[in-house]
């Protein structure tokens, strides 16, 4: 009995991010690769959604496919894959990631909208690209723990900041139902050009989560969501921990302290603790 061929060993990839926030993929591939494609596919969608880029060869052995910021990647996870000589995709694990210009990258927002993509492993070791398209875009850059509240610093990229600019902190669980009122807590905003800034009071909060926006220029302008995307950090809920505060409240006593979502968006949690 003739024993199974070995399964193909995994595809390679290297990636690489530029200032601009584009994508250049590496892909270790020996022998005829063909006319190779690397297909991103847009993962959680009902009709399936991908982007195919041509991968062309750059050395021997390896292909380059790039993925340019002029090219619309829709927010969210797109696994990444490599097709050879017209055989079928296969999945891309990643290799050596060099993301250090997209750490210090710095949008203009000329275009209305910031565009992020940040390749990371998966819990199964592959390469998935998270991407995110914001227009307008809120970007908190400091957090500091002050007097049993938190001081938010940011900057804001695609719209412009207002006399009547002001943050919203919303309980989320009021935001699920459709309702406001009590739900919704306004904070002033000291600003400067595209720079602003606020400070919010624990001990005003019912437990729960609070969701935290921007409104650039107050009532009648765009509601933004506040989040931190232009690092090299593609989850950065279980990386990025902050202190937390006790307060009393009306409520009762409290612990109340920030933290990133699964989408790298800023809450707070609020929960009762003992007297």
């Amino acid at each position: 009995m003739t024993p199974p061929n070995p399964p193909a060993a995994p595809l390679r990839a290297d990636c690489v991010g530029d200032s601009a926030g584009g994508l250049t993929f590496d892909v270790a591939a020996r022998g005829n690769t063909g006319s190779a494609l690397l297909i991103l596919r847009r993962r959680d969608t009902d009709a399936e959604e991908t982007v195919s880029l041509p991968l062309a060869p750059a050395a021997e052995g390896l292909l380059r496919a790039a993925l340019p910021s002029s090219v619309s990647l829709p927010e969210g996870r797109w696994d990444a894959y490599a097709a050879l000589s017209d055989g079928e995709p296969r999945r891309l694990v990643p290799g050596v990631t060099d993301l250090r210009s997209l750490a210090a990258r710095t949008p203009g927002g000329l275009l209305g909208h910031v565009a992020v993509r940040i390749p990371y492993a998966t819990r199964q070791g592959n390469l998935t690209v998270r991407s995110w398209l914001r227009a307008p875009h809120a970007e908190t850059a400091e957090l500091e723990l002050v007097n049993g509240g938190l001081a938010v610093r940011g900057r804001v990229y695609g719209t412009q900041l207002t006399a009547d600019a002001h943050a919203e902190l919303r309980a989320r669980a009021a935001s699920d139902e459709g309702g406001d009122g009590d739900g919704v807590r306004r904070v002033d905003v000291v600003t400067e050009r595209a720079d602003f800034g606020f400070t919010v009071r624990y001990d005003t909060l019912a437990p729960g989560d609070w969701d935290l926006w921007l409104r650039p220029a107050g009532e009648s302008g765009p509601v933004v969501r506040l989040a931190r995307l232009l690092d090299d950090v593609a989850d950065k809920h279980p990386v990025l921990t902050y202190p937390r505060a006790r307060v009393l409240t009306p409520d009762g006593p409290v612990e109340a302290g920030p933290y990133y979502t699964d989408d790298n968006d800023l809450s707070l949690s609020v929960v009762p603790s003992a007297p």
